[in-house]
């Protein structure tokens, strides 16, 4: 199987993917760090791939995308964006809105949380 195809089919099982540098448990970049605590925080599962444990992976990442740069989230089959997208989302309610319109279960009052903690001044 090739790495497109290994990615194609991780996306397809998986409501929530993120490809990461590391694990969720244990994130080895400082994006994939922030992004993992968002959907942690928020208690969203998904499915965590280290790219950094196979090079064909982390290329085929970024093709499969046509997105130079990790981590990279997708939700029910959708490439949503890397960490800056996903920081924006998140602080904008557009993210809670993706979820919802998906149907994947997320702690609302945490992304509230996110928001209240990032208001400026």
């Amino acid at each position: 199987m090739s790495a497109i195809d290994t990615i194609k089919e991780t996306v397809a099982k998986n409501d929530v993917v993120l490809f990461m540098k590391g694990t969720k448990m244990m994130p080895q970049c400082g994006f994939s760090s922030r992004v993992a605590g968002v959907l942690n925080y928020m208690g969203i599962e998904y499915a965590d791939v280290n790219v950094l444990a196979d090079s064909e992976i982390r290329q085929g990442i970024k093709d499969f995308s046509d997105w130079p740069t990790i981590p990279q989230l997708y939700v029910k089959g959708e490439f949503v964006g890397g960490c800056d997208i996903v920081t924006e989302m998140t602080l904008s309610g557009e993210l809670d809105q993706l979820l919802e319109a998906k149907g994947v279960a997320f702690d609302k009052a945490a992304s509230e949380k996110i928001r209240e903690a990032n208001k400026e001044g």
